[in-house]
Formats: C-alpha cells, structure tokens, sequence
C-alpha cells in the first residue's frame, strides 16, 4: 500500500486538486448559475499565496488564507457586476474574468514573475494537509445538498420564479455563490500552488475551463459525487490510456463526447437512475382502491406528475 500511493502520489494530488476545482464550478451550477469564475480565481488564489510566501515571507496558511479570502471577495464583487446576465452571456462573461486574470498575471512584471510564473513557492503543505482541507469543503457542500437548505437550492435552480413566490431571496442565494465558489477556487489555487511551488499564467488559461467543465460533464452536476467522479476519470485516465501514446487525446475526447451524448446527467446520474429503476421494480403495485380515484362515473386514473424543467440559469 506504501509502495503504491509512493509511486501514485502526484496523481492522486492531482486528482485532488482537480476536485477542489471542479467543486468551484459544481457549486454554481447547482444553484442554476452558468458560471466559471471559480477557474480564475484558482489563479488568484495560486498567485496571491505565492507572492505572500515569496515576496512578503508569510507564512504557508497565512499566504493560503490570504489567496482563498482574496479570490473570494473579487469572485463576489463579479457577482455583483454581472448579475443581470444570464445563461451563455454570464457563462462567457465569467470565462472572460478568468482570461484577464490570465492576461494580468502575464504582464504582472517581477510581482507575478511575467510569461515564466512563480517558481520555489514550497510551504509546508502535505497530501494530508489538502485531504483535509478537501474533506471540510466537501461536508459542507453534503450539508447543503439535503434538508430544508437543500430543497431550496433545488427550487432556485428549478423554478426561480416559484422559489419567489415562496419567500426565498433567489438574488441573495445566487450572489453569495460566486462567493462561496471564489473561496473554493482561491483555496484550491492556493493549497495546489505551494504544494507544488510554482505556478504560470498558461495553468490558468482556458484549457483549465474545459478540464472543470469536462469533469462536471462526465460525473454529473447534481452533487459533490458527481465531481468526484469526473476528477477521478479525468486524471486516472491518462494512466491507464498510457500504452496507447499519441492515441490518448483521441481516445480521452471520445469518452467525452459519449459522457455528453449519451448521459447527460453525468456517470452519477446513470447510477442514481439504475437505482431508482431497482426500487420501482421491486415494489409491489398499490391496491386498486389507492391506484385510482373513484367517482359517480367509475374509477378514474390518477393525476399524473409534474417534473419541472431545469432552468438554463436565470439573473442574479
């Protein structure tokens, strides 16, 4: 057991650090909001905590608290400019923020280290240490998936004008997400960078965009889970994929494209409907007298469910 996570260590901080990220982008699209913020403000996070450790001789989680609080107050304050946009314009916009703190932390001279990066930002950062760190976000996305909290955020991201109607501030639920999803995507640019002591603009770009959206695409958007088994897939696979060499983009793009086509609600989704389909079937059938309503005219089929449609993300 030793001998394997020795030799599988940098994979697994990846795949770590791939779920912190991908939880960024999970959170918002739960509430129903298209965002991608959370990839920049890994860069924020990443390059704020470097430059705490290597310029200003902080400390490791002084420099890591510094890089989360920060991307998550700039993570809110986007919030607030763009919260009339929705669907596909608030999804550009925030891939947009994530382009310009690329584009900042490029022509940041000797303070960002320019095209070249940050180089020698090694805190005292274990694989223990972000296990942990991953452990607490996570119970506390779990939380607020089930309860009265959850339920809430289930009507805000199904129905916003029904969640309205019920009392529930649909505009404060989704502006403090971009907050809580800055804070994830700080701390994981944060804990990712002094784990592995450098950082560069071209981490931070677009392609980290696609690696988060990919992850949510093949492990489903409706839970942590979801995330998990994404971030999974997507960084054990190029491993077990090695013995195939120039084939593996391909083959990697090919279990994406049928993730997208054929289930759309993610490897979680699947499983969640394998099982509802097993519970339905082992049921028995309710007696007649429940099965239908009885009238003057004879008995009468019951009113079939509503499911409502998922929304495509509404204004903040």
């Amino acid at each position: 057991m030793i001998d394997w996570y020795a030799a599988n260590s940098v994979v697994i901080q990846a795949t770590m650090a791939t779920l912190l990220l991908a939880l960024s982008i999970q959170l918002p699209l739960r509430m129903g909001v298209f965002s991608f913020a959370g990839v920049g403000c890994f860069g924020i996070g990443g390059y704020t905590a470097a430059i705490a450790f290597t310029q200003f001789d902080m400390g490791t989680w002084p420099s890591v608290a510094l890089g989360t609080v920060l991307a998550g107050v700039l993570c809110y304050l986007l919030g607030l400019i763009v919260h009339k946009l929705t669907g596909l314009y608030l999804g550009m916009a925030t891939i947009a923020f994530t382009l310009i703190v690329a584009v900042v932390a490029t022509n940041g001279g000797s303070m960002t280290g320019g095209a070249s990066g940050i180089f020698g930002a090694l805190g005292g950062i274990t694989n223990l240490h972000v296990l942990i760190l991953l452990a607490v976000v996570v119970v506390g996305l779990a939380v607020s998936e089930y309860g009265r909290f959850g339920r809430k955020i289930d009507t805000v991201r199904e129905d916003p004008e029904l969640a309205v109607a019920l009392g529930i501030n649909v505009a404060r639920y989704r502006k403090m997400t971009f907050l809580a999803s800055g804070l994830i995507g700080g701390l994981a640019g944060a804990v990712t960078t002094l784990l592995r002591s450098t950082i560069t603009p071209a981490e931070i770009n677009f392609h980290l965009v696609v690696v988060a959206l990919t992850v949510i695409i093949i492990g489903g958007s409706s839970s942590w889970l979801g995330a998990l088994i994404g971030a999974v897939v997507i960084t054990w696979l190029p491993t077990v994929l090695s013995f195939v060499a120039d084939w593996e983009p391909i083959i990697y793009g090919f279990v994406v494209a049928l993730a997208a086509i054929f289930l759309p609600g993610g490897v979680l989704g699947l499983v969640k409907d394998l099982m509802r389909r097993r519970r339905s079937g082992s049921g028995t059938a309710p007696p007649a007298s429940d099965a239908a309503v009885t009238s003057n005219d004879g008995p009468t089929a019951p009113e079939p469910s509503r499911t409502p449609v998922p929304s495509q993300g509404g204004a903040l």
